[in-house]
């Protein structure tokens, strides 16, 4: 490390130490961040991600315990007749199903003493430190919160380059706990008759639109259906064509309509279409955004930052106990195992459903799902 790099390197201890109320020599052992350090970390987290910013990322005290219900669950509107009974007052923010649970995530850096040495010629030298460390972080939550599949004591990313091994997220929490919210086969009568959804002429939806709109028909509890913030979150697989809100009407899944051209690229099903980093390619969350939370628990954001000589580095040691947390699952449906079928030249619609077997296919598919769920499985998608 350059003289330069490191009296700017010793300028960033000291803040550290100063932020924390600890001296600079303890920022060498593991201490537990100030409530105020830990919040505008969090906040600085939040805010260095577009998607971040549109979910709830909320401090809770207990490590476990009942999940806050930050929307709205039920209609609270009613009459009642009280020389028969008493008025029933409703919790708005009811919501069944499992609590939360933080467990400990670890966010282990390490920056090079060559890159510090660059660094250090600009005056933002300790704001570059940060900013690289949180970036990282927000990334690697919203990873996780779509492809998180268990937690391990011990996570391994060259098996796990999605992190799905460091914790559970919001689509596996869906197919372990509300399995009924998944649509990832196609079942008739117990019968599966499509291992996958199949979408385009001689499929079981003729395009996006249709399965969209019969998921939340069939999916989506009814005082979510009409929600202006309701969106659907889309793999990378599924935009490669542009799509448009006409249902099962014969047109090829490319055509471009100049009158809907703005709009229809970002609406599928008359909702809007959403990409988010590290989303499943072949797949669709149908939900609103704020539907998805992470909560972290206070007082257990703690750090350490080490100059390493043995290794010419400075490694930064952080961890934070965190759940991910889908806070109403009857206004959320995950669609996951999407095949897109290649068009046919012969123009032959062979078995593509019209508007009217819609709901008769997703109906089927909940009723498999719901068979699934009372035989005991964790769901089709687990």
């Amino acid at each position: 490390m350059k003289k330069e790099t490191r009296f700017k390197f010793n300028g960033y201890l000291t803040q550290l130490a100063k932020l924390n109320g600890v001296s600079v020599s303890d920022i060498a052992s593991k201490y537990t961040a100030e409530p105020s350090v830990a919040q505008t970390l969090e906040t600085k987290i939040q805010e260095s991600s577009s998607f971040l910013q549109k979910i709830n990322i909320v401090p809770v005290d207990e490590q476990s315990g009942e999940r806050l219900g930050l929307g709205i669950g039920s209609s609270i509107a009613g009459n009642t007749d009280t020389t028969q009974k008493d008025r029933e007052p409703v919790d708005p923010t009811y919501i069944d199903g499992e609590g939360y649970k933080c467990t400990q995530t670890n966010s282990d850096t390490a920056l090079p003493y060559a890159k510090l040495d660059l660094w250090a010629k600009f005056q933002d030298f300790q704001t570059r430190i940060r900013d690289a460390i949180i970036t990282r972080q927000a990334l690697d939550r919203i990873m996780i919160g779509f492809n998180g599949m268990k937690r391990e004591k011990t996570s391994d990313r060259k098996t796990y380059p999605l992190l799905q091994d460091v914790n559970i997220g919001w689509l596996e929490k869906i197919r372990q706990e509300k399995p009924v919210q998944v649509m990832d086969k196609i079942v008739s009568e117990g019968e599966v008759i499509s291992q996958t959804i199949r979408v385009g002429k001689g499929g079981d939806f003729l395009n996006l639109d249709a399965l969209v709109m019969g998921a939340v028909n069939e999916k989506i509890a009814p005082w979510y259906q009409e929600d202006t913030e309701l969106v659907v979150i889309v793999g990378r697989q599924l935009l490669a064509d542009k799509y448009f809100p006409i249902v099962n009407r014969d047109q090829p899944n490319s055509e471009a309509l100049a009158a809907d051209l703005i709009i229809s690229q970002k609406r599928i099903g008359n909702l809007p279409a959403v990409r988010a980093p590290f989303f499943p390619a072949n797949a669709m969350l149908i939900t609103r955004l704020d539907n998805l939370s992470i909560y972290w628990q206070a007082g257990t954001r703690r750090r350490s930052v080490i100059d390493n000589p043995k290794r010419d580095r400075v490694e930064n040691y952080e961890s934070v106990n965190e759940a991910y947390v889908v806070e109403d699952y009857d206004g959320a449906c995950l669609v996951e195992n999407i095949e897109l079928l290649p068009e046919q030249a012969d123009g032959n619609p062979g078995a593509a459903l019209t508007a009217e077997n819609i709901q008769t296919i997703v109906a089927a598919a909940v009723q498999g799902a719901l068979d699934a769920q009372n035989a005991g499985g964790t769901g089709d998608g687990a």
